[in-house]
C-alpha cells in the first residue's frame, strides 16, 4: 500500500512564522470532552422563578389565655414586680384569718394560765395582802361612784332651776309685754259697746268708762282697733263728732273688749251713778256682753324713752 501524502496547508509567509515564534505561548485549557460534548446537546435550563413572600398570619392569642409579658432583666426589678401587687385568694385570706384567730386565742389561753398559775403558786401572805388590796380599790370605786352620784344631783337640780327660772322670766316679760300693749292677750271678761246715735259721747265720758275699767280689775284694753296703755290719751275730734285715742281717729259704736274678771267688771260699770247711768243721761245706749273668751289682739307700738334710763341695782 502507498502512503498516501497529506496535503498540506497553504504555505504561510515568512514573516508569519517570525510573528507566530515571537508571540509568548499561552495555556491552553484543555475543556473536558464529556462535559463539552455535554454542553452541546444540552440547551441551558431557564432560572427557576423567585417564589412571593407569603405573608405571615398575625399570632393572636386565643381567649382566656395567658399573654406571656417581657419580664424586666435587673434582678431586683424582676423580684419587685413578682412580689408587688400581692396575689392573695379568697381561700388565702379566709386561711389567713383562721390562723390569726386561733393565734390570738393561744396568747389569751396561755396568759389565762399563766395567771392562775401564780395565783396557785402564791403564799398564803401573799394572797391575803391580794385580797386587801382588792378590797382597798373596791371601796375607792364605792367612794368615787357616791361621788358621782352627789354630782349628778347637784347638776340636775341646778338643771331644773335653771329651767324653772328660765320659765319664769319668760312668763315675766308676756305678762310685762301685756300690760305694755305689745303682746296679744285673751281670757275671761266683757265687751261694753256703746252706741251715740245723737254725737253727744265725748272724750271725757270715754276716759271715764276707761278708769272705771282699771279700778275693777281690768288687764287689757283694746277701743275699737287701738290698744290701751299707760300713755294713751283721749281728745275730742274738732273737724266733725268722734274722738281721736292716741290721735287715731275712732268714730261710734265705741266698743270697748277687756280681759279681766266679768264678775268685778259688769257690777263697777252698772252701780248707780256709774258709766252706764252717766251714758243714758246722753240718750246712749250702753250694752254687756260676757262671752266665755275675750280676745284682744291690738298692739301698741312702743315709744323709746327720752329721759327714763333704767336704774343701775
Amino acid at each position: 500500500m502507498s502512503e498516501e501524502k497529506e496535503p498540506q496547508g497553504p504555505e504561510r509567509p515568512a514573516g508569519s512564522e517570525q510573528s507566530a515564534e515571537k508571540r509568548p505561548e499561552q495555556p491552553v485549557e484543555k475543556a473536558d470532552d464529556g462535559a463539552a460534548a455535554d454542553g452541546a446537546a444540552k440547551e441551558p435550563e431557564p432560572a427557576p422563578a423567585a417564589e412571593e413572600p407569603v405573608p405571615a398570619e398575625p399570632v393572636t392569642a386565643r381567649q382566656g389565655a395567658p399573654v406571656p409579658v417581657a419580664l424586666p432583666s435587673d434582678g431586683r426589678t424582676r423580684l419587685k414586680a413578682a412580689v408587688w401587687p400581692p396575689r392573695v385568694s379568697r381561700g388565702q385570706l379566709v386561711v389567713a384569718l383562721l390562723l390569726f384567730a386561733l393565734g390570738l386565742a393561744l396568747a389569751i389561753q396561755v396568759r389565762s394560765t399563766n395567771d392562775h398559775s401564780q395565783l396557785r403558786g402564791a403564799r398564803q401572805e401573799d394572797l391575803v395582802r391580794i385580797l386587801d388590796e382588792l378590797d382597798g380599790r373596791q371601796q375607792r370605786l364605792q367612794f368615787e361612784k357616791t361621788q358621782l352620784e352627789q354630782s349628778l344631783a347637784q347638776l340636775e337640780n341646778s338643771s331644773n332651776q335653771a329651767k324653772e327660772a328660765q320659765e319664769q322670766t319668760r312668763r315675766k316679760a308676756a305678762e310685762l309685754g301685756v300690760l305694755a300693749g305689745t303682746e296679744k292677750a285673751t281670757g275671761p271678761g266683757i265687751v261694753l259697746t256703746i252706741d251715740d246715735p245723737q254725737g253727744q259721747v265725748k272724750a271725757d265720758m270715754l276716759l271715764d268708762t276707761l278708769q272705771e275699767l282699771r279700778a275693777a280689775g281690768a288687764e287689757a284694753i283694746q277701743i275699737n282697733d287701738v290698744r290701751v296703755v299707760a300713755g294713751t290719751y283721749f281728745t275730742d275730734n274738732a273737724s266733725g263728732g268722734g274722738v281721736r285715742i292716741d290721735g287715731k281717729n275712732v268714730s261710734q259704736p265705741f266698743r270697748f273688749t277687756v280681759v279681766g274678771n266679768p264678775q268685778d267688771l259688769t257690777p263697777a260699770l252698772n252701780i248707780p251713778g256709774g258709766v252706764v247711768r252717766s251714758l243714758e243721761k246722753q240718750q246712749a245706749r250702753a250694752t254687756i256682753a260676757q262671752p266665755q273668751k275675750v280676745v284682744v289682739d291690738a298692739l301698741a307700738t312702743p315709744k323709746p324713752l327720752q329721759y327714763g334710763k333704767p336704774a343701775a341695782k
